[in-house]
């Protein structure tokens, strides 16, 4: 059987691939998109949905991070789905805490360009009447957005499909590529480019060449919860635990007292990954997380003490009972030479991968930096 020629095949419906799908259709070409389930339901359906500017290092991450959030702004006018551009408010629990975020708003945010607000005493009380008052402080970054991903990949397919003629093949596993050449369940057609954004999936395609780059995969235990008092939280919700992860904070000299309190006081934090990130969902529940835990395969057994421990930290920081609705684990490819890699795997084939969990935050530049790097 054969398929149809194409400019630019893709491998991957997930946010990395329809970002370059979106890259390359936006230029005239003819796209196709190759996905091996019936809808995407890798790392991009399973996350947060959290875009955020704010916590990527400064520097070529910051950057691609701005100029997603446009490309974000644009999709969700185009395709229809609820897209949340309020900010995101990272909570300082500890002294500690508080002084990191101090630095930071004095000296990286203005150096750098991070839209941020240190938020104390009465604009801190006031925020969502009171809800937050137990906190010492608050960093508000202003250009962070969420975006319900459940509702926006589908949406984002439907909107590529219908306004720039891209062809989605799903449920359709591609065996093999060779310059020029796709070769899938449903047949072959020829490529001008290949673009592999195929996430964790180190195995099935172009695997000697990604064998160097030692990647591991990451996966997260997540929940899904419903407020005992809902208080319209419209912002995604980080803590101080948070400084350690990201890298805009985790560098500062003032991150190191963070990491000798959890060290002291709450190891099993260290031990399991945990940070603390909530994301309001279009229907009044949230998104509560996340632990880490890294191999070369996802184990898939969560601990029930390592939710525990989030639902707690969830409860304290946003002060009402959660009860949860749903569990699942999340997924990501992780630990490579860098955040992300684009491998040119031979004349005309590259394999794009993300070795962190912020394939949303930069995606849809990365794609278009991508293409553009490609398509000269």
């Amino acid at each position: 059987m054969s398929l149809q020629d194409t400019d630019i095949a893709i491998v991957g419906a997930g946010i990395l691939g329809l970002s370059h799908a979106y890259a390359a259709a936006r230029r005239g070409l003819r796209v196709s998109v190759f996905e091996r389930s019936a809808s995407p339901l890798g790392a991009s359906l399973r996350n947060f949905g959290q875009a955020l500017v704010t916590g990527q290092p400064p520097g070529p991450m910051h950057a691609l991070a701005r100029d997603s959030r446009d490309i974000w702004a644009g999709w969700a006018e185009g395709a229809g789905f609820d897209i949340r551009r309020n900010g995101s408010l990272l909570f300082a629990r500890t002294r500690a805490e508080e002084e990191l975020l101090e630095a930071f708003c004095e000296v990286r945010a203005p150096e750098h360009g991070y839209h941020v607000e240190l938020l104390r005493g009465e604009r801190l009380h006031d925020l969502y009447q009171g809800q937050f008052s137990h906190h010492r402080a608050a960093l508000l970054g202003l250009d962070d957005q969420q975006i319900y991903s459940r509702d926006a990949v589908p949406a984002l397919v439907d909107y590529l499909r219908r306004e720039h003629g891209v062809e989605f093949h799903f449920s359709t596993l591609v065996r093999d590529v060779e310059p020029g050449v796709i070769h899938s369940t449903q047949g072959s057609c020829l490529a001008e480019q290949i673009v592999i954004c195929s996430g964790h999936d180190y195995q099935t395609l172009l695997a000697e060449h990604i064998a160097p780059l030692q990647p591991q995969v990451c996966r997260l235990q997540m929940l899904r919860v419903r407020p005992e008092r809902d208080f319209g939280l419209n912002q995604a919700v980080l803590t101080g635990l948070s400084c350690v992860h990201y890298g805009a904070f985790a560098d500062l000299p003032e991150a190191e007292a963070i990491r000798e309190q959890i060290q002291s006081e709450q190891p099993e934090l260290e031990e399991n990954g945990i940070h603390l990130l909530v994301s309001p969902t279009p229907y009044g529940e949230l998104i509560v997380g996340d632990s880490h835990h890294y191999g070369s395969d996802a184990s898939p057994f969560n601990a029930e003490a390592v939710d525990d421990i989030m639902l707690a930290l969830a409860e304290h920081t946003l002060g009402t009972r959660l009860t949860v609705v749903e569990r699942w684990q999340g997924v990501y490819g992780a630990r490579g030479p860098g955040p992300f890699s684009v491998l040119k795997a031979a004349p005309g084939v590259t394999a794009v991968l993300m070795h962190s969990g912020v394939g949303m935050s930069i995606g849809p530049a990365l794609g278009e930096r991508t293409m553009a790097g490609l398509l000269g």
